[in-house]
């Protein structure tokens, strides 16, 4: 196969027999589709399977599908869509002939295999496509995603450095229902006297304009140089928004956009693969962080299919698509912010679970540094307590970063979140610590000691 020329030739098995009874499916898509655990989303689009039985037959089929036949068969044709074309385009050649004679099954039992250490993974990762990743996630446990998602190492730098084994990040979400930078600014105080916020203090704005984002962002900067705390800052902002704001001079450690896994519905959020390369090389030349990483992206299940663009594929394959696309810009942090879209999407606790677990796979297995906004909107079908069990699998499962802001309730944006007490309970829970140079601030700080907490904990006069 030539690169970008697809044969689109069928696999030659697309059928399996279980109990007698012969299941049929008409292309590699619906495989993928009816092969996924139970979406609330998937059943909306009309794609799920019919029953449990039918959702074996297509796994057994997908069990026996090569990695090579999942590149030839993208669930967007490569003439229809631009992320389509990105991936296949950049695929690093050598990586992928390392793994493409692997079914999904050998590639699951690959993964799992106690002699595939972090550095095999990550020297492979740019070898694969985003299909590949969703392929693997619908035949493994929550357990399987966890055990590999754990030894997947993705270490980026901006301000200080993330990923590294045994640590576990979050960001301060100190956001405003009027963007009062007063209030903006007590929150971020209080979110950093507990300890939170080195992977970013990032600002949701109620109003999405360049002045009211340089505004923010010179308060926080201020903040953060009056207290030497080394971290990031970013106001989630549309990108152009952020654009405008560094040409009128504020600083910006972070650029941020919220991307999904196809080009239609990208553009539907305002955005092409070359207005994000245009982001991505302002901030590289105009950003305050030191580098070498600057974006971030946020995605979610669900989000192709709320703009009716998904093109008859199931939410967890376009989900890793959007990842495809986000590494293209070498991102300081990435999210799923799993349960935010709402129950039509993900409708329970467990779907939202799993969903959380399936995306942090996939994007730390395409190479991203990924985190969770561990969230559910008050519709949906979740609990306090699950929630909490949530945020304990994502920081067995080696998640970057988790959220934090006051008591886990939104007041801007209206949903169930982490808070600034959950980051330190779970750091001591499974012994994991900040960022290094973080770690280090905390400590001069009387902040937090060792692994406790420290004299000056919870004391927002800590913070200047």
């Amino acid at each position: 196969m030539e690169r970008g020329v697809f044969l689109y030739s069928a696999p030659v098995q697309l059928a399996s027999t279980i109990r007698g009874q012969s299941y049929r499916f008409a292309s590699v898509k619906e495989v993928l589709a009816k092969a996924n655990p139970p979406k609330s989303g998937d059943d909306l689009a009309g794609i799920s399977a019919r029953d449990a039985v039918e959702r074996v037959a297509a796994r057994a089929v997908l069990a026996n599908l090569t990695l090579r036949e999942l590149r030839e068969n993208p669930v967007v044709p490569y003439e229809q869509d631009e992320l389509t074309r990105l991936v296949e385009d950049e695929l690093d050649d050598q990586a992928y002939r390392a793994v493409a004679h692997l079914t999904v099954g050998q590639f699951r039992e690959w993964l799992l295999d106690i002699d595939t250490t972090g550095p095999t993974l990550r020297a492979v990762s740019p070898g694969l496509t985003p299909e590949m990743a969703a392929a693997a996630s619908k035949l493994m446990s929550n357990f399987d995603l966890m055990t590999v998602g754990a030894k997947c190492q993705v270490v980026v730098r901006a301000n200080n450095t993330l990923g590294l084994p045994g640590r576990l990040s979050s960001r301060c979400q100190p956001n405003h229902p009027t963007d009062d930078v007063q209030g903006i600014l007590a929150s971020a105080r209080e979110g950093l006297s507990y300890g939170c916020g080195d992977a970013v203090i990032g600002i949701n704005p109620a109003t999405d304009t360049a002045e009211s984002t340089a505004e923010i962002l010179k308060v926080i900067d201020d903040l953060l140089k009056r207290n030497e705390c080394p971290t990031q800052h970013c106001v989630l902002s549309h990108v152009t928004v952020q654009m405008r704001a560094l040409e009128l001079g504020c600083p910006m450690d972070l650029m941020f956009q919220s991307v999904a896994g196809t080009e239609a519905a990208n553009k539907a959020f305002g955005i092409s693969a070359a207005l994000l390369q245009e982001g991505y090389e302002l901030i590289n030349a105009k950003g305050t962080a030191k580098g070498p990483n600057r974006m971030y992206f946020e995605t979610g299940q669900g989000s192709a299919l709320s703009s009716a663009a998904h093109h008859g594929a199931d939410q967890v394959t376009i989900e890793a698509r959007a990842y495809g696309l986000a590494r293209r810009y070498k991102p300081f942090l990435v999210n799923t912010v799993v349960g935010f879209i709402g129950p039509e999407y993900l409708e329970d606790g467990p779907q939202i679970s799993r969903a959380a677990l399936e995306d942090h796979f996939m994007g730390k297995l395409l190479g991203l540094p990924m985190g969770c906004d561990a969230c559910f909107t008050y519709h949906a079908k979740m609990t306090q307590d699950e929630l909490e069990s949530l945020k304990v699998l994502l920081g067995a499962a080696g998640c970057t970063y988790l959220m934090s802001l006051p008591v886990g309730d939104d007041i801007m944006l209206n949903y169930q979140s982490t808070s600034y007490h959950d980051i330190p309970t779970l750091r001591r829970l499974l012994g994991k610590r900040p960022t290094p140079e973080f770690d280090a601030w905390l400590d001069a700080k009387g902040i937090w000691r060792g692994d406790g907490p420290g004299p000056k904990f919870g004391d927002v006069e800590a913070v200047r």
